[in-house]
């Protein structure tokens, strides 16, 4: 059924990127698909990476490796912004159809007020193409 399924990472907070991650694993086991890691990077210096072409080198190394650990087939697609958190929702919807995604599988948060002043990453993705998308939520306490 999904062919591709693209995943947006941010380099900096792995850890909160695990239930997705483990989640994205489980399903291009079950239907035999490619995940494709897409990072967005500054244009500027910043805590992961001096440029956008070392971010490029450090999520290949990350999609390696969970190729390696989870054994599905891995590509990587790295976007630079000026402004990535202004820029990010425009900018992985574009990526959708840049790397051919038919899934995207992608954290959130549980829902707050907030979100009808700021809607959620994953919310005006799903809202703003027409694939599926997928949000997993942290696990309960």
């Amino acid at each position: 059924m999904y062919k591709k399924i693209m995943v947006p990472i941010d380099l900096a907070h792995l850890k909160i990127l695990e239930p997705s991650l483990q989640t994205v694993a489980d399903l291009a086991r079950h239907y035999h698909a490619e995940v494709c890691y897409v990072g967005v990077t500054s244009t500027a210096p910043g805590s992961v990476a001096r440029s956008p072409e070392e971010y490029q080198r450090k999520l290949e190394t990350f999609a390696q490796q969970r190729a390696a650990t989870h054994g599905q087939p891995v590509s990587t697609h790295t976007i630079s912004s000026a402004d990535p958190i202004a820029d990010l929702d425009d900018l992985l919807i574009a990526a959708i159809q840049d790397v051919n995604a038919d899934l995207v599988v992608m954290p959130t948060h549980p829902p707050k007020h907030l979100d009808v002043i700021m809607p959620s990453h994953g919310g005006k993705i799903a809202t703003h193409t027409d694939v599926s998308v997928f949000l997993v939520r942290p696990p309960r306490d």
